[in-house]
């Protein structure tokens, strides 16, 4: 091989080496432009997700405070009504009490109203007042007293009555409050 070729040969090695760097480098820094390209993208849905999630956790907050603010009413109301239900649970025993009270002192008796009808069918008057006339007069009615005992049950069982009535008012106002 003569010189001439030689240099020829060694010219387009060079030449083929100098471009396959110069293209290497040039491809380098285009993916190193992509890249930066790419961060850029990522680094903006990164921004964007996490204010994303924290308009989210802001509204959980907001909807938190308002259903935390809504129980604490609630709890509120419940317990001034219990306060209520227990006063009047505590205003019927003391009622109840006072009246076995004055049962148990003979301050007061019980009497029924007895069917003047049905007395004087029998025909006897069994010491019993007589009725008070067409004008219908409670206080001249037949009335009959009561065995004390027996009174006594009787107002239990109105005192009974009393609680589970009071007892009821409270669980329907306890409904109504939840279901608000």
């Amino acid at each position: 091989m003569s010189l001439g070729a030689r240099w020829v040969l060694f010219s387009l090695l060079f030449g083929a080496t100098v471009g396959a760097r110069l293209a290497w480098l040039w491809q380098a820094d285009e993916l190193k432009k992509q890249e930066a390209g790419y961060e850029r993208q990522l680094a903006r849905k990164d921004l964007a997700h996490s204010r994303e999630r924290e308009a989210a956790a802001s509204v959980a907050l907001d909807q938190l405070e308002l259903q935390q603010a809504a129980r604490r009413d609630l709890e509120d109301r419940l317990q001034v009504q219990d306060k209520t239900h227990w006063k009047e649970m505590n205003d019927a025993q003391q009622a109840q009490a006072r009246l076995r009270d004055r049962l148990a002192t003979a301050d007061l008796r019980l009497s029924v109203l007895v069917d003047a009808g049905a007395v004087a069918a029998q025909g006897c008057n069994g010491g019993v007042r007589a009725s008070a006339g067409t004008g219908g007069v409670v206080d001249g009615a037949l009335r009959a007293q009561l065995d004390p005992a027996h009174a006594r049950r009787i107002v239990a069982i109105t005192d009974e009555g009393d609680r589970a009535v009071i007892a009821l008012k409270a669980c329907q106002a306890y409904v109504r409050e939840v279901t608000q």
